[in-house]
């Protein structure tokens, strides 16, 4: 079990860590989504004992880390700069940790175990290839590899399939999966793809500015966003915040009061906020709250198409079955409808901080 609790960490007058806690339970795969320059990469730095933080705790299986080196935590960690033996092969890489006074093993079985973490990662074939003439995503291969081979009481992942095409991700996404359900060794992953945050994790936590915004299954993050930020960062095409205020009735009416809503929620009124809604969560002549508009550009994306549609002064996406849009054109009106129970009401944002959810009576 992986815990940090009240984690301050900064650079000169940088701040990278401003009070975190976080706690990864055994066996778990937890992603760490965040974008850049949010504390990732210093969260797993501070995990492995690589820096030390200003003040508050990390501990693994409830020992307190303090003063213990990074070679005594029994931690492996891919980091996304690579970090290989340039004059080395990618055999060479992948077996180093097992040439390690703790790690050794006998030959025979360095290769039987390189060989099948190699073919896992597709890189079989590039073993004698020094890394000097391997691409990016075949470096970026080995890099994981060789956290991989190792056994470890934690896995530390910074963003390891950044460097790889779209078809070579996914399948990659697919085999961590697997592996981290058969070895059940603790995982911390991180990432800013919101897709693989979703693919891979047990569990999520958001992280913004030092600090954990919200934890929880992919579910709860999805339905149950902390704040405006947190609903924004997860679903493409993202979600869909209408600005406008609490009517009388406690329903929603956008600014420019074309767009009405039912809510049910605890709110006064004249309350600016936003509702939010994903656009697969709209639909084209189906059951649910009915909203007229008109279409401003279709996108088709395989078996879907993304429409975008005028309400009012306001625009939302939806994403539909290709026969549900056939013949579909701009400023064609269309019939949209949503179910009350998908849509979400935050605050209005603030300069100072993201609009939080506000919880519905239904």
């Amino acid at each position: 079990m992986i815990r940090l609790e009240g984690v301050h960490k900064t650079y000169g007058k940088t701040t990278a860590l401003d009070g975190l806690d976080l706690e990864v339970q055994e066996g778990e795969f937890f992603c760490l989504l965040g974008p850049s320059g949010a504390g990732k990469t210093t969260t797993l730095k501070t995990v492995a004992g690589l820096e030390q933080p200003d003040s508050g705790t990390v501990e693994l299986d409830g020992k307190d880390m303090a003063g213990v080196e990074p070679y005594d935590r029994g931690v492996a960690m891919c980091f996304e700069s690579y970090a290989l033996y340039p004059h080395r092969s990618a055999y060479d890489n992948l077996a180093s940790p097992l040439r390690s006074p703790r790690h050794r093993l006998p030959a025979a079985e360095a290769r039987e175990r390189i060989g099948a973490i190699a073919e896992l990662l597709g890189i079989s074939g590039l073993l004698d290839r020094p890394v000097g003439q391997l691409s990016n995503g075949q470096r970026q291969r080995v890099a994981l590899g060789r956290v991989l081979v190792r056994p470890a009481r934690a896995f530390l992942l910074d963003e390891p399939l950044s460097h790889l095409d779209a078809k070579l991700r996914q399948q990659m996404r697919a085999e961590l999966k697997a592996i981290g359900a058969v070895r059940r060794t603790t995982t911390l992953y991180v990432t800013h793809d919101s897709l693989e945050a979703l693919a891979l994790g047990d569990r999520i936590g958001v992280i913004r500015d030092g600090r954990i915004v919200q934890t929880g299954t992919r579910e709860e993050i999805w339905h149950r966003p902390f704040d405006t930020e947190v609903a924004r960062a997860f679903g493409r095409p993202r979600i869909n915040l209408l600005p406008g205020v609490i009517a009388s009735d406690g329903g929603f009416r956008s600014a420019d009061g074309k767009v009405e809503l039912p809510l049910g929620v605890p709110v006064r009124e004249n309350t600016d906020v936003l509702v939010g809604v994903r656009p697969r969560d709209i639909t084209i002549n189906g059951p649910g709250h009915e909203l007229t508009g008109t279409v401003y550009v279709t996108e088709v994306l395989g078996r879907s198409v993304e429409v975008t549609v005028r309400l009012g002064e306001q625009q939302v996406s939806l994403v539909a079955p290709r026969a549900d849009t056939a013949g579909l054109r701009p400023d064609d009106p269309v019939r949209l409808t949503v179910r009350p129970e998908n849509l979400l009401l935050f605050e209005a944002d603030r300069p100072e901080r993201p609009g939080r959810r506000i919880e519905s009576t239904r």
